[in-house]
């Protein structure tokens, strides 16, 4: 089973993170590289900035926004895939810069990949 964690950008890093892969589109305000401490930044399984938009405005449900997001991944399965061997390697860490810890992309990326992981035997 791989381990995958979700973590915010705005939180202390950790020797426990493991790999840190930040998983937003645009780079979190105010933050320097070195605050961020991201292993990899990995735009191409952040949601699209229209699809981004249009959850951040209130327009979407949670169940919505999962089912488009999950169809913008499945056009990226080359970079899903190096998270998963990523992954594979140890603990991975998603890093967003969203104020929900709930619902955003980082929670949902994570529910996807280990979907994945599960239907490839991992």
């Amino acid at each position: 089973m791989i381990d995958i964690r979700t973590k915010r950008v705005y939180e202390p890093v950790d020797e426990q993170d493991g790999f840190r892969v930040l998983v937003d589109r645009l780079w979190p305000r105010g933050k320097t590289k070195e605050q961020v401490h991201a292993d990899l930044w990995l735009k191409d399984v952040a949601p699209s900035a229209e699809l981004r938009k249009w959850f951040h405005h209130g327009e979407a449900n949670w169940e919505t926004f999962k089912g488009r997001y999950f169809g913008e991944l499945d056009e990226h399965q080359e970079a899903v895939a190096q998270l998963y061997d990523i992954a594979q390697e140890g603990r991975l860490t998603l890093l967003f810069s969203a104020q929900d810890v709930e619902r955003n992309q980082a929670i949902a990326l994570k529910e996807y990949l280990l979907a994945w992981a599960e239907n490839r035997g991992g």
